[in-house]
């Protein structure tokens, strides 16, 4: 199994790893890997969402969507009313 060292881990995310993995009933390296298996997931999870909402977006062939208005503009034009 591959071997991970990491070097200037800030103290206060030992700390929070830590005390989960202590709740947890884990080990400080099983509670990380956890962690970051978790974390990881939902980030793909959440591109692969994006990317299919993206496509069904593209699939409706809105005529004229370059003709809408900025939602910056609008959003900042709400803001100082």
């Amino acid at each position: 199994m591959p071997l991970l060292q990491v070097r200037d881990f800030p103290a206060e995310l030992y700390d929070a790893i830590s005390r989960i993995a202590h709740e947890e009933n884990r080990s400080i390296p099983q509670q990380t890997i956890v962690l970051l298996k978790t974390a990881l997931n939902l980030s793909h999870e959440r591109k692969t969402r994006r990317q299919a909402v993206l496509r069904e977006i593209d699939s409706l062939n809105i005529k004229n969507a370059n003709t809408f208005p900025d939602p910056a503009s609008l959003t900042r034009e709400d803001r100082d009313r």
